[in-house]
């Protein structure tokens, strides 16, 4: 799952392919209102945490699948 994250005062978004459901995301940014950090692990094992005061968006994508070849 791609998850698009923009924060304020910060010029580019940041971008993580988390192995979590569109629910698990959804879940961890409500309760991250709560707490005053977003954490999220991305497929690679890496955590991003992000103050959730400075979140501007969280933008969830479709599930991300493996394409190989070209595109037409």
């Amino acid at each position: 799952m791609e998850v698009k994250i923009g924060v304020q005062q910060a010029s580019r978004e940041l971008v993580v392919d988390t192995d979590l459901s569109a629910g698990d995301v959804e879940k961890a940014v409500a309760t991250s209102r709560e707490s005053g950090l977003l954490t999220l692990t991305d497929s690679k094992g890496r955590t991003v945490i992000v103050p959730s005061d400075k979140l501007a968006y969280v933008e969830i994508g479709s599930p991300s699948a493996g394409q190989v070849g070209f595109r037409s």
